[in-house]
């Protein structure tokens, strides 16, 4: 049975692999950390491979999910902007992600993740509805947070495979 699942991610110039873990039962989905509680960030499958097999994983490959953080980024910094090529599955993927950063990173809960806005964006970007501005600008506040949170895990000490 898979139980852990690659997750690429491309920020600025680089793109890195993360493991992605769902959460069974009760849990929530996160990120996976390692011993020293930074990110295990991945350069190339094959070093991801082998340390899911030294680790026990079941790792599923054709799941594998990305996300381009540049394009999340774009959209976050020009508020007068449509979705364009953030579309509102990209920008729904992204609030997924940057949660599942925030429990895996120990981050806690973002803090525009709910509230009545916030959830009619959750909503509507389900089924690619427009957003109002309030909307659209909880959603940026949201991403930017996100944003925020992973350029300092990006900047902690990482835990790559040895």
């Amino acid at each position: 049975m898979v139980d852990h699942f690659p997750y690429r991610v491309v920020s600025g110039a680089e793109c890195v692999t993360l493991v992605w873990r769902p959460g069974v039962g009760d849990a929530l989905d996160e990120f996976v950390v390692g011993e020293r509680g930074g990110l295990l960030v991945f350069a190339d499958r094959d070093a991801l491979q082998e340390y899911g097999d030294r680790k026990g994983w079941s790792l599923g490959w054709e799941d594998e999910g990305a996300i381009d953080l540049d394009v999340v980024r774009g959209w976050v910094e020009r508020p007068g902007s449509e979705r364009g090529a953030a579309s509102g599955g990209l920008l729904l993927d992204a609030w997924h992600f940057v949660e599942d950063l925030a429990r895996g990173v120990g981050a806690g809960p973002l803090r525009f993740a709910r509230g009545p806005v916030a959830d009619r964006a959750w909503e509507k970007a389900y089924g690619e509805e427009p957003w109002t501005r309030e909307e659209a600008a909880a959603v940026r506040a949201l991403l930017r947070e996100g944003l925020a949170l992973w350029e300092r895990a990006m900047d902690a000490p990482r835990n790559p495979a040895p």
